[in-house]
């Protein structure tokens, strides 16, 4: 077994995959996020590096040739020290067979084989959580088996009209200084008043039976007592009396109770933790099983917490987390009681014990009700929850908003077992993020398709990266006094498996949800300044390229450094190269964002905001922004001279541009009463279709020319 201690040094992590591709792809994921990796192709590779690096988490491809996952994984219980390492199995999507025989090899846990790393991140510290607690567990046990050897246990004896004879080590255990024998009323008045009538019930029915006494006894002074007797019987097999021993076990008593706590709650929010989660989920199932009712289980999500956690530091978002489970807690039926696995569904006082809210990690929690009337039920509970986290977290004196996405899937109709709920809660709650956030959503089949679809994309993606399926189209943008292109917009395109273009709105989402936004951006930035290079040096065309900018990216610390070497590399003027970013990734992380916008700018890169009015900025966040231009979006342009609003929203921002003394360009430009519209408002510069289509580098050459052919 490895030291789950492990002190300053970074988790050691077995990697076992016969995919060498799977295997850089996952081992990078993990060092990047402070892991130490050690790679094996294969089960039996795995098992001989074991000689020489012990590590403390091993994570098994199930489906591997030769030796599978599963074999591995029973022949590494079966070596000395390795029965209680964390196992965690990868398997394929809604792969349950894979998922029963993982937990039968000896599994610790399962994970969905998927890019999603951070996750895969985050179960595996829950893993190595788990493991110490299961370790101090042992390691209390065997210091408790110790100390009872070495413990002073205090003799008496009990005779039938003679009361309790305490021997002198005894005394000293009960706290009493005096010797003699104890009256049956003297012995109950030690007993906290709770526990005097069920101990008498049960002296009773041992006297009766002539059985022996085995028990615990809360005494006064929050102390508890353990307690053993054995009947002794005179000549002709009459009872006599009892002997035995007692000895305090307050302190054992506490540490089990505080491990108890920490195996079953979080440490953090004090809410049920994921094993204790799962153990009631399972409960709550048999009883609706047995009862024949609904039960439901709600996955909730934060949204964008990463961004507040990294902005505000992790002792603020632990106080946010705390805050967070407090609201959501309010909303259920929610108990607090430590639910033991040997406890039996028929022995509950009720199967609504087991409702609660808890944590699973991160920012993640879920919500068990055990019995509801139907979906409207558990619907109105996940709108009582968006409710409660409407109103303003406050902490360190300033206000902060909180929205979450959270999925609702219902026994039987969404899952027969814990493993189909949760996963179906968790296709569900990221269809509510989907929708636009801070939504509920009930699962529903067709999330399946969707789900598949989606991990389809995000893996064709990876390989779009690797394989240069990727490309731009670029738009130009028309100055409205002489009609001169002195920009274009990089539009990213992709070209899958060398067949036709794929449009942005069947993978941009996957890719900003997954992150893969994030060096998809990188690619664009760089390929953006080669291009501006080559109109240059083939053409003799300057042009001033924008490349939209995913408010993620902010998130690197490099970036600056990274958009000033594209612009060298190419031998550019940082000026070549336009940043837009829109105004609601802008406002979801503003205070982040403005110190490097700062850095952009006098990097000598322009910025612009793109999408203008479709979000919520202040006009007194705009003044402190160091921006050149705004781009009114399309959703306005598209009904002008038909809409007053549209109108005069557009009017509204060419004047406040005015009064920033920022350009302001109209996007989505379709018609002749547009353009003429947009020209009265006093708009600098047009883009759209009614110019030119987003179209391929070499295109841009010939329509600049047919351009300048017609003299315009």
């Amino acid at each position: 077994m490895p030291d789950l201690g492990q002190g300053d040094r970074a988790p050691r992590v077995l990697l076992v995959d016969d995919d060498p591709v799977n295997l850089l792809l996952t081992a990078a994921a993990l060092r990047d996020r402070g892991f130490s990796v050690s790679e094996a192709e294969g089960g039996l590779a795995a098992l001989r590096q074991l000689a020489d690096w012990l590590p403390d988490v091993i994570v098994l491809d199930a489906m591997m040739p030769g030796i599978d996952g599963f074999e591995t994984c029973r022949e590494l219980r079966e070596l000395p020290g390795f029965e209680l390492m964390p196992v965690l199995m990868l398997t394929g999507l809604e792969d349950e067979g894979s998922i029963e025989q993982a937990f039968e090899a000896g599994a610790t846990d399962f994970f969905v084989k998927s890019h999603q790393w951070t996750l895969l991140a985050a179960r595996l510290h829950y893993l190595l959580r788990s493991a110490r607690v299961q370790m101090e567990l042992l390691r209390s046990q065997a210091r408790l088996s110790r100390a009872q050897d070495l413990a002073r246990m205090g003799s008496f004896e009990w005779r039938d009209g003679q009361g309790l004879v305490l021997e002198p080590e005894a005394l000293r255990v009960l706290g009493r200084s005096h010797a003699g024998a104890l009256s049956p009323v003297e012995v109950l008045h030690l007993v906290v008043p709770a526990q005097r009538r069920p101990m008498l019930v049960r002296l009773r029915e041992a006297v009766r039976q002539a059985c022996m006494i085995d028990c615990d006894v809360a005494i006064r002074g929050e102390r508890v007592l353990h307690v053993e007797a054995e009947p002794q019987f005179d000549e002709q097999g009459r009872l006599a009396g009892y002997g035995g021993i007692l000895q305090d076990v307050t302190e054992r008593r506490q540490a089990e109770d505080k491990i108890r706590v920490l195996a079953n709650f979080d440490s953090l929010t004090q809410l049920p933790n994921r094993h204790q989660l799962i153990w009631r989920a399972g409960k709550a199932l048999e009883s609706a099983q047995r009862l024949g009712h609904t039960f439901a289980l709600l996955l909730i999500d934060l949204d964008r917490f990463k961004t507040i956690n990294d902005t505000l530091g992790h002792a603020r978002g632990d106080d946010l987390l705390v805050e967070i489970g407090r609201r959501l807690r309010s909303c259920v039926h929610h108990c607090d009681q430590i639910l033991d696995p040997g406890i039996d569904s028929a022995t509950l006082r009720s199967h609504r014990a087991l409702e609660a809210v808890g944590r699973l990690g991160g920012d993640e929690f879920v919500a068990l009700l055990p019995e509801v009337a139907d979906e409207a039920q558990a619907v109105a509970v996940a709108d009582a929850m968006l409710q409660a986290l409407r109103e303003p977290v406050v902490l360190a004196g300033r206000e902060y908003f909180v929205t979450a996405s959270i999925g609702v899937g219902l026994y039987p109709r969404d899952g027969v077992s814990v493993v189909d709920l949760l996963r179906n809660a968790d296709m569900a709650m990221y269809a509510a993020k989907a929708d636009g956030r801070n939504a509920r959503h009930v699962f529903h089949p067709d999330l399946v398709g969707r789900g598949r679809e989606k991990l389809e994309i995000e893996t064709a993606l990876h390989k779009a990266l690797e394989r240069g399926e990727l490309v731009l189209h670029y738009q130009p943008q028309v100055d409205v006094i002489d009609g001169r292109v002195r920009a274009v917009e990089a539009l990213m395109r992709w070209r899958r498996d060398g067949g036709g273009l794929v449009q942005p709105a069947d993978f941009i989402p996957v890719a900003e949800e997954t992150g893969l936004i994030v060096p998809m951006s990188e690619w664009a930035i760089g390929e953006a300044a080669r291009q501006i290079a080559a109109w240059r040096d083939h053409h003799g065309i300057e042009l001033v390229v924008a490349v939209n900018l995913p408010s993620r990216a902010f998130e690197r610390f490099d970036l600056v450094e990274q958009v000033r070497e594209a612009a060298q590399s190419a031998g550019l003027p940082a000026r070549a190269l336009q940043l837009e970013i829109t105004e609601t990734g802008l406002m979801r992380n503003l205070d982040q964002v403005i110190p490097v916008l700062h850095r952009l700018t006098q990097a000598g890169i322009e910025i612009a905001i793109d999408d203008f009015g479709t979000g919520y900025s202040s006009l007194a966040y705009l003044t402190q922004l160091p921006i050149r231009e705004l781009k009114i979006d399309r959703s306005f342009v598209c009904h002008l001279g038909e809409r007053e609003q549209s109108t005069a929203v557009v009017t509204a921002v060419v004047a406040l541009a005015r009064s920033l003394r920022l350009r302001v360009v109209a996007e989505g430009v379709e018609t002749d009463l547009q353009e003429q519209v947009l020209r009265g408002l006093g708009c600098d510069t047009l883009q759209g279709r009614r110019f030119a289509h987003p179209m391929p580098a070499d295109e841009v050459v010939r329509w600049l020319r047919r351009r300048a052919g017609r003299g315009v």
